[in-house]
């Protein structure tokens, strides 16, 4: 995920990741094109986002989260990304993984939203992100 974010500029990156069933480790991260193209927000491409539920499927698993890039702040939900969350997973069943490129290291963090409130989760690495 690091890696995308860093390929990514100088535009937010994003992807959509998935897991089996009702597990929480990230099995397979699916990088996706910036529709938006901006350094300031991102947006998934409907017909690029349903292809990666498909791959997804096809593999036995399910999404369970999206990930961007923060190109120059910190990995913390913006008011965008609040209010996305809100019109977009009002369920709170997504998890939403910020990558930040403020400084030279890249650095992630993982929170869920629900009616505008932000919770983080904690975050183990065992392998490549």
């Amino acid at each position: 995920m690091t890696a995308h974010a860093v390929a990514g500029l100088p535009y937010e990156a994003c992807g959509l990741f998935a897991t089996e069933s009702g597990a929480d480790e990230i099995r397979q991260f699916y990088p996706m094109e910036n529709a938006a193209a901006s350094q300031m927000i991102y947006q998934l491409d409907g017909k690029e986002n349903l292809e990666v539920e498909i791959r997804a499927e096809e593999a036995g698993l399910e999404i369970i989260g999206v990930m961007h890039s923060h190109t120059h702040t910190p990995a913390y939900p913006s008011p965008t990304d609040v209010a996305d969350a809100s019109r977009f997973d009002p369920f709170a069943m997504m998890h939403f993984i910020i990558v930040s490129l403020e400084h030279e290291e890249p650095y992630l963090r993982s929170f869920k939203i629900k009616d505008g409130e932000i919770t983080e989760e904690e975050v183990e690495i065992t392998g490549g992100v």
